[in-house]
């Protein structure tokens, strides 16, 4: 199994390396040609525009509709339907996720916190690190809410598409990037 990590800011290096322990290939995505071959698809953290003007670079029309995505913090942006009170100017969305979100949603970077996530198939907390995290505001039925801080959605998934508020990378837990390839990749294969 080949996984990409969108390679373009953020901490796509260490998600490359909870990876790494996990499936036979990770590719970092920089170019159309590094989508080829590809089972899945992570987004990781950084800055949502940013990271959505990159994919309207050229990797837009790269990206088929059934390869699966794990979207975290600013990739679960990218993949939302809508963004609370309008979009950025210029904040590009994949639009694969029947989810409304608020950029920034908890403060700013002195504002970041960590705390447990519940899990809806694993009684065992994980720990979020949620860094100017966003919220999901609203979601759509056909979004499964998989993880939860508080009374709030943290972890949702919608068919092939898997997005989190907050950085999985960042811990020494494996679960949400085991449950993207052995739940959402190998059920799409």
């Amino acid at each position: 199994m080949i996984i990409g990590v969108l390679a373009v800011q953020g901490s796509f290096e260490e998600h490359a390396q909870v990876l790494k322990g996990l499936v036979e290939e990770v590719r970092l995505v920089r170019a159309v040609k590094d989508l080829h071959g590809l089972q899945g698809l992570v987004i990781p953290g950084g800055e949502s525009t940013t990271i959505g003007r990159f994919l309207d670079s050229g990797l837009r029309g790269g990206i088929s509709d059934g390869l699966p995505l794990f979207g975290t913090c600013a990739g679960l942006i990218v993949l939302a339907k809508g963004i609370a009170g309008g979009a950025k100017e210029g904040q590009p969305l994949l639009k694969r996720m029947d989810i409304e979100v608020e950029r920034n949603a908890y403060g700013r970077q002195r504002e970041s916190f960590e705390d447990e996530v519940r899990l809806t198939w694993d009684e065992r907390p994980f720990r979020g690190v949620f860094i100017r995290a966003p919220r999901i505001v609203s979601h759509g039925p056909d979004v499964d809410v998989l993880g939860v801080q508080g009374d709030e959605p943290v972890l949702v998934r919608q068919g092939v598409n898997l997005a989190c508020t907050f950085h999985p990378e960042l811990v020494d837990d494996e679960r949400l990037h085991r449950y993207f390839i052995e739940e959402v990749v190998k059920d799409d294969e």
